[in-house]
This record gives C-alpha cells, sequence and structure tokens, in this order.
C-alpha cells in the first residue's frame, strides 16, 4: 500500500514539475531558462502555433491572454429522429499569458467556461465557423463573449477561438426519441480582452 501511495506522490510532482516548467519557459531538454514571452509560452504549451483562419480572428485591439488544451464530449440528444446538441462537458488545462502560469477550466453549457482556481466564467453567443482541418471533426469558432464574470482568467474576456479540433461530431446512425450520445472530442481555446 505504501508502494503505491508513493508512486501516485511521485507521479503527481513529475507533472506539476512539468507544468511548472511550461509555464515559467523552462526547457527540460538542456536544462537552460528560456525567454518566456506571451508568444513562445503559448506555442511551447501547444507544441507549435495553431494556424488560425482569417475568419476567426477577433478583431483589432484583442490581445491573447490564455490557451488551453481541452478533452471532453460533446452531448447529443434525438429529437425528430435528428441527433441535436445539448452541450459540451469538458475539463481544459492550459496557460495564462501575462503573467504565465498554469491554469484549469471547465467547459459546459451556455456555452460557458469557468475557471475553478478563481471562479471567473465567461459565457459565449454568436459563433462564426471554419470547418476543422481534421476531418469528420466538430468546426473551429470564434466566440464572441456574452458575459463576464470575476476579475480572473475570464473576467473581461472579449473573445474565445476554438481551434484545431478532433472529433466530437453527431452520431451518424439513426436516433430513438429521448436517447443521448456523448461524443469524445478535443480542441485547443484561446482567450482574448481588450488590449
Amino acid at each position: 500500500m505504501k508502494t503505491k501511495s508513493v508512486r501516485i506522490a511521485a507521479g503527481v510532482g513529475a507533472v506539476t514539475l512539468a507544468l511548472v516548467g511550461i509555464s515559467a519557459g523552462v526547457s527540460f531538454a538542456d536544462d537552460k531558462p528560456a525567454p518566456a514571452t506571451p508568444a513562445t509560452a503559448a506555442d511551447r504549451f501547444l507544441g507549435g502555433a495553431s494556424t488560425v483562419p482569417a475568419n476567426l480572428v477577433p478583431p483589432a485591439g484583442n490581445a491573447l491572454t490564455s490557451v488551453f488544451k481541452a478533452k471532453g464530449v460533446q452531448i447529443y440528444g434525438c429529437t425528430d429522429a435528428k441527433w441535436a446538441l445539448i452541450e459540451p462537458a469538458a475539463t481544459l488545462v492550459g496557460i495564462t499569458l501575462n503573467p504565465v502560469k498554469a491554469a484549469s477550466a471547465l467547459h459546459f453549457r451556455g456555452p460557458s467556461w469557468e475557471s475553478p482556481d478563481d471562479g471567473s466564467l465567461v459565457e459565449g453567443m454568436s459563433p462564426v465557423t471554419a470547418p476543422s482541418a481534421t476531418p469528420n471533426s466538430i468546426p473551429q469558432l470564434l466566440v464572441t463573449a456574452k458575459l463576464s464574470r470575476g476579475p480572473g482568467v475570464f473576467g473581461d474576456v472579449t473573445f474565445i477561438q476554438r481551434l484545431d479540433t478532433v472529433g466530437g461530431v453527431a452520431p451518424a446512425a439513426a436516433c430513438t426519441a429521448g436517447a443521448t450520445a456523448a461524443v469524445p472530442y478535443t480542441a485547443v481555446y484561446r482567450f482574448f480582452k481588450k488590449s
């Protein structure tokens, strides 16, 4: 029993160390600190820069403030013999860019994003879409913020991008009234505030 506890604690410690290193701009490959500018921190966290379709770029005057990787499901319900989106349910792990630090979030109906770290929340509306680069995946989006709460990571957010989507498309099979389906998906979410 003690052996398992030690292994779990060591694993959690290694993950924490990696997140701290990423957020501080540290490269463990050569053990030398790298500059922690917002752009390089976001690129390092994502493993490279995302390609953003032109129609999903926020208007001038909005600056990128945080980047998250999401893993979750798109939940569909059967209405009139067709699958219709009910809500997303995802956990997000990411970084804020000024200052650069680790962050987490929950994504759910609204669409809404909430920080369990500071209680801030943003709810979106009026999505603009672009096809995903991955076949059979939900579209990429630019969502306008409808409201926000709190001074934290999601306070005063103006726009949200959903990029690099994989999966999440409604089932192709016919459905019966009342049926639900949870379809796994991943994506990158980027949050903007007035600059």
